[in-house]
């Protein structure tokens, strides 16, 4: 097992969701969860030759299912949030010119209702602090917005709006995703809100329309091998009758303590696939490297299963524990779950791939305390153990500004 450091290390924006915008419908929305377009492609171009499949554990928002298919490539992928089970699906589906035309129509029919000022009874999420999210004129046009894509019969077409309904939510939103911990804008006061709301009114109508335009001008570009994607626990893979994949190419929740439910819940909310708090905490609980609501008190008597994990773990649990009185146990307690379930999973993916056949993970490294947690080299480790050869690691790039945080392509072969 070896460890390949780049010559250079560089921040490398083309290898993150950044550069996704520019790809069609890896573009449609921008979400923690995604990774980068060119880095899937090179790992194709790379390790893909003569490969008729590519499997997906953690589907995320379908960034490789739709570039193995593009290339004609039989692509499964799984995850266990539905609502990245939606967008994947909504993502990868062929759409005819009918679908499209009638997509048109709906956004300008919807467009000329808000313009007149008409409304229709509408119920808004019940997100906690909500009016920190979307000022009240927001929250009137999002709502009146949203019950009017509900009104239109069940069709492509309407899965495709609700894409638009999430980018135009989002644009609209006073939340700043560019750190693990949001941020919030200063919401105006109600005597702003009174004096600019026709004016806002309009702006908000533009920008559904602008966000209209960005999925209509590629949802025609329908990829062209078959993607199946299924709700499917990644510890639990051999459960369900896949096997013999040519390739796995997947990026797992780091394990960074960046719950990916957390910052999904706008998206899940709004459309319908949260309704009440505990339930995000449940579905956090059952991902790997969960840690959010329910999951932060269940994380306190949680106890390790079977799962192979190296030794050398250990004393870096003791320092993350011994580091900080209340917290240093909950995140010791983290990341000892992180990398027994990911043990699980690199067990049950075994079973999956063709003798010869390659696997490929893209994760990043942390730090807790100052403590290094070597995620790369316990990948390598864990994936041995396993059942994969000639396992390997290679730096891609940093993170960020830390220069001890870097991004790793983990590889073994089966």
């Amino acid at each position: 097992m070896t460890t390949i450091a780049a010559p250079i290390m560089r921040q490398r924006a083309d290898l993150t969701f950044k550069q996704n915008v520019q790809h069609g419908r890896h573009g449609w929305l921008r979400l923690t969860p995604a990774y980068s377009v060119r880095l899937v492609e090179q790992v194709l171009d790379e390790f893909g030759a003569g490969a008729r499949s590519v499997f997906e554990p953690f589907c995320g928002t379908g960034t490789t299912p739709l570039c193995a298919s593009y290339r004609g490539l039989s692509a499964v992928a799984t995850d266990i949030n539905p609502f990245l089970i939606w967008l994947g699906r909504t993502k990868a589906a062929t759409y005819t010119l009918a679908d499209h035309e009638l997509f048109s129509a709906h956004v300008q029919s919807i467009a000329e209702a808000i313009s007149t000022g008409s409304s229709i009874e509408a119920a808004l999420p019940p997100i906690k602090n909500i009016e920190r999210w979307w000022n009240a004129a927001e929250l009137a046009f999002l709502g009146q917005l949203k019950a009017r894509i509900q009104c239109i019969e069940q069709s492509p077409t309407k899965e495709l709006l609700k894409v638009v309904f999430c980018r135009t939510m989002m644009a609209l939103s006073n939340a700043a995703f560019n750190h693990q911990s949001m941020s919030f804008k200063d919401t105006p006061t109600d005597q702003q809100l009174a004096l600019d709301l026709e004016q806002a009114t309009q702006r908000f109508r533009q920008q559904f329309i602008l966000d209209a335009k960005v999925v209509g001008d590629s949802c025609l570009d329908n990829p062209i091998g078959d993607i199946t994607i299924e709700r499917i626990d990644a510890r639990e893979l051999d459960r369900n009758g896949f096997r013999n994949f040519d390739m796995v190419i997947t990026s797992p929740p780091y394990p960074n303590r960046m719950s990916y439910i957390r910052e999904l819940r706008p998206y899940m909310y709004w459309l319908d696939f949260l309704v009440e708090a505990k339930a995000a905490g449940e579905l956090d609980w059952e991902a790997i490297g969960g840690t959010w609501g329910i999951a932060t008190s269940r994380l306190q008597s949680w106890t390790p299963t079977d799962a192979f994990v190296p030794d050398y773990l250990y004393p870096v649990l003791d320092s993350i524990r011994g580091a900080h009185p209340k917290n240093g146990p909950l995140l010791a307690a983290y990341v000892h779950k992180y990398f027994d379930d990911m043990f699980h999973h690199f067990r049950t993916t075994a079973s999956l791939v063709r003798q010869g056949g390659t696997v490929h993970y893209i994760v990043g490294n942390s730090t807790f305390y100052g403590h290094l947690v070597a995620a790369e080299r316990l990948y390598m480790d864990q994936m041995s153990r396993a059942g994969f050869r000639n396992v390997s690691a290679r730096a891609i790039r940093k993170r960020n500004s830390k220069k001890e945080l870097i991004e790793f392509h983990v590889i073994g072969t089966r």
